[in-house]
């Protein structure tokens, strides 16, 4: 049985998660092959090193052609107060970016993934949807997807699947999710952090939150939907090994480690009641 601990104290994202798999041992040409045969173009994938608060951390970047650019990763727009900035969104990268659950599932299912790898990418999809379609009111099959349609987010929760299912992960710990606070930019304006999609998600499946006083958005609804996905178990063993340990880098600047932690774990104790499933 392979244990994954999930530290989220710094948050979490789907960028982050990847690049922390990537670290733990996932292989990366596997990875970059399973992708590549999706029906989905207008990107290029650089995985590398990078340093976070002194440490060394992998960092997966999904980097989009021109036509798809948006601004997730730019904190001028995120939190600037430039009146120009939603120019930058034109009718044409709105259609580009915007996809329904059905379009995301044909995309899916035409490419190499195993049927456990497809199986939780389509969890995690189907997670961020019913947030969505909470949120702004809309049935289940009218959601379209802007942020989460993109290329990179879709690319990111591939991802996440695929190399979740080449670890051979089957338990995952996760106490709780840390995010900021104040507000963020998106399409549609302002948002109270947390967004409304994450909180959506976190009331719905039950994830423990603390609100930190960083002023930004830490937890993004790609990153609630993979913790909501992925969690099998609330509290860690009193004891235990750590085999291996991994951090994936964010790339946004804030006042915080700016990582996500992960640790393949096993169990030295005799006592497994305690462990809350």
């Amino acid at each position: 049985m392979h244990t994954l601990y999930l530290d989220c104290s710094s948050g979490i994202s789907g960028d982050m998660t990847v690049a922390a798999l990537l670290d733990l041992g996932a292989d990366p040409k596997v990875l970059t092959d399973t992708l590549a045969s999706l029906p989905l173009k207008g990107y290029r994938i650089e995985i590398s090193n990078v340093i976070k608060s002194g440490l060394q951390a992998c960092d997966f970047n999904v980097i989009l052609d021109k036509q798809y650019v948006n601004h997730d990763h730019d904190m001028e727009y995120l939190h600037g107060h430039s009146h120009h900035l939603e120019s930058h969104h034109s009718a044409d990268e709105h259609h580009l970016h915007s996809r329904n659950l059905h379009d995301i599932i044909s995309i899916l299912s035409s490419g190499n993934l195993t049927s456990r790898a497809l199986e939780l990418a389509l969890k995690i999809f189907r997670i961020v949807a019913e947030a969505e379609s909470q949120v702004h009111g809309k049935p289940l099959e009218e959601v379209h997807f802007h942020e989460v349609g993109a290329v990179d987010s879709i690319v990111d929760i591939a991802a996440v699947a695929i190399c979740i299912d080449y670890l051979g992960i089957d338990q995952v710990i996760l106490p709780f999710l840390t995010d900021g606070c104040g507000q963020i930019r998106c399409r549609h304006g302002l948002l109270p952090v947390p967004v409304p999609a994450t909180t959506a998600i976190v009331s719905a499946y039950g994830l423990p939150l603390r609100i930190s006083s960083v002023q930004g958005e830490l937890v993004t609804p790609t990153g609630a939907a993979i913790a909501a996905a992925l969690r099998t178990q609330e509290n860690l063993p009193e004891e235990f090994k750590i085999l291996r340990v991994s951090l994936g880098a964010g790339k946004r600047n804030y006042e915080t480690t700016g990582v996500l932690r992960a640790m393949l774990i096993e169990d030295t104790g005799v006592e497994q009641d305690h462990m809350r499933p």
